[in-house]
């Protein structure tokens, strides 16, 4: 089979207003990015037919480090659907130079399931996170020059809380010493990277609203403590203005399109570890408002991305989703039950059934979210078939619908069974109402232990001082109604990223809590969980090169 990057060559894209035109987007309205690219204003949200639309959410059991293939069945569902006459548009994140130079090569689907064109989607697209980026470490060069500058007249920080942020896994920026040299070099102190899928910036740009709503949050952005012991805001950096400037073309969602031509919306990109792991509520809505059924999904496993998709992007956007897919590969399974790393592609039918115990894991809890389950089986060329009815028959004692996904090889044609499973079970069998797994008015350490204990199996929930000192803080500024955002491992409901299967009885540990008074939630810092990642030991920057004019090594 080709590459994901030939299959991308090979397919002949329409003009992005064509595609627009196709699904009823006025194509005078939107802005072109060259032939095949554009930003949809957010002007043209219709929350009556969002109302109407059907939401589908695509989250997972646990992922092995080469993922699970979230992204290629969310992107071949939305081709099956089309392919069953459905009229389906994908709303899904945009990729990070970090993982796309590190371990993963890319984010933007696989095979015939893919959002085009996927070199410029995983590169530089049309720069929202550089604009990120700028926006995120313009607060911290101007609240910078604002101590600098006013250090004479009694101006002091005892605390500052904003870092600085880069789209680059570089493990060398985690902890820094920043205004070394002299004087005119600025106030020497301790600071830190994070990578920008982390930055609060992300985080806002893809909550907000509309660009009203944008710079409410990031006036709101907590950037530290004066010495009078004084919460210090960007606005009273009085800087807002400015910020909201950088964003002014980033909060518009992108268009793209499928390599069989259906509309996707890739817009934000936070990371489900570190992050609240979901695309932008905007362009959620646009693809709600445009498209009958919309597939959007949340990063990594079920206890990270739909979670987090429930308590934090619903909540806040009332959205409702009418089903919940959850992806599983025999790979995954067979980790989750114990087979060597090495050995998981090799048929273990016994390592399989054991492995089970992590999908019903990961169904038990989205059952207490009120959600109607159905399990895609994303396929592999190694799956036996005597796996795949293992499962098949283990989801039927489950009482959850199964189908084979086959749009990595055979696109929208190997994602229609799914796609006919889908639709009935909607139209027969949707879901309930969202049940969320705390009320705003739990206290913060309520929200930690219901997350902790009752989805991922903890038996208690232990805080570092530093921890317990920021939750009295939140609790002193207003902030102990915010949802929760916990970053952890994603290899395991625990903090231990070896701990696969079902963790149960374990202490997890709460190192510390990020205030993001603009995003409005609170991120729980458990573990050893890093914000600025690190390289393997063989990047995929090894193999990204241009060759013939032609880029080679991005997936």
């Amino acid at each position: 089979m080709k590459s994901d990057i030939e299959i991308a060559r090979s397919i002949e894209l329409k003009k992005i207003k064509q595609v627009a035109w196709s699904y009823g987007l006025p194509g005078d309205e939107i802005l072109n990015y060259g032939r095949y690219i554009a930003k949809v204003p957010e002007t043209l949200i219709d929350e009556e037919k969002v109302k109407r639309s059907n939401l589908i959410l695509v989250t997972a059991i646990t992922p092995t480090k080469a993922g699970i293939g979230k992204t290629t069945v969310s992107i071949g569902l939305a081709l099956g659907l089309n392919r069953i006459g459905r009229k389906a548009i994908c709303a899904l994140r945009e990729p990070s130079l970090g993982p796309c130079f590190g371990m993963k090569g890319g984010a933007a689907g696989g095979g015939y399931a893919q959002v085009l064109p996927m070199d410029k989607i995983n590169l530089h697209f049309t720069g929202d996170f550089h604009a990120i980026t700028s926006a995120h470490n313009m607060i911290a060069a101007l609240l910078d020059n604002y101590m600098y500058q006013n250090r004479d007249n009694g101006f002091a920080m005892k605390e500052v809380l904003w870092n600085r942020v880069l789209d680059v896994n570089d493990r060398g920026l985690r902890y820094i010493v920043t205004g070394l040299g002299g004087k005119t070099n600025g106030i020497t102190r301790e600071s830190s990277f994070d990578i920008t899928p982390a930055s609060e910036i992300m985080a806002i740009l893809c909550l907000a609203t509309d660009e009203a709503d944008l710079r409410r949050r990031i006036e709101n952005i907590l950037l530290g403590f004066t010495v009078d012991n004084k919460p210090f805001t960007v606005k009273d950096l009085g800087v807002a203005g400015a910020i909201t400037v950088l964003l002014k073309d980033a909060i518009s969602p992108n268009l793209v399109q499928t390599t069989e031509h259906t509309p996707a919306f890739v817009h934000g990109g936070p990371f489900a570890n570190i992050a609240h792991g979901c695309n932008s509520i905007l362009a959620t809505k646009l693809a709600m408002t445009f498209g009958d059924y919309v597939i959007t999904e949340a990063g990594f496993g079920a206890d990270l991305g739909a979670e987090k998709f429930y308590d934090i992007k619903c909540r806040k956007s009332g959205l409702q989703p009418k089903l919940t897919v959850i992806v599983a590969t025999a790979q995954g399974l067979k980790m989750h039950g114990g087979v060597s790393l090495d050995k998981i592609k090799e048929p273990d039918l016994e390592g399989l059934e054991k492995g089970f115990a992590n999908l019903d894991k990961h169904i038990e809890n989205l059952r207490s979210f009120g959600q109607t389950i159905v399990v895609a089986f994303n396929r592999y060329a190694n799956d036996t078939e005597e796996e795949i009815e293992a499962i098949r028959r283990h989801c039927t004692t489950m009482g959850v619908g199964f189908a084979v996904n086959n749009a990595f090889t055979e696109g929208g044609a190997g994602a229609m069974e799914l796609a006919e499973l889908i639709v009935d079970t909607i139209e027969n069998k949707p879901s309930q109402p969202l049940r969320l797994a705390y009320e705003d008015t739990d206290s913060i350490e309520e929200k930690i232990e219901k997350v902790a204990c009752n989805l991922y199996g903890a038996a208690e929930v232990t805080y570092s001082i530093t921890a317990r000192k920021k939750i009295k803080i939140a609790e002193a500024l207003g902030y102990e109604k915010f949802p929760i955002c916990i970053a952890k491992t994603q290899y395991s409901f625990s903090t231990d990223p070896k701990l696969y299967g079902v963790a149960k009885d374990f202490e997890f540990h709460v190192r510390d809590i990020v205030l993001n008074a603009g995003a409005e939630m609170l991120v729980v810092i458990a573990g050893e969980i890093m914000r600025m990642p690190g390289l393997p030991k063989e990047p995929q920057a090894l193999h990204i090169d241009i060759v013939n004019g032609e880029i080679e090594g991005l997936s």
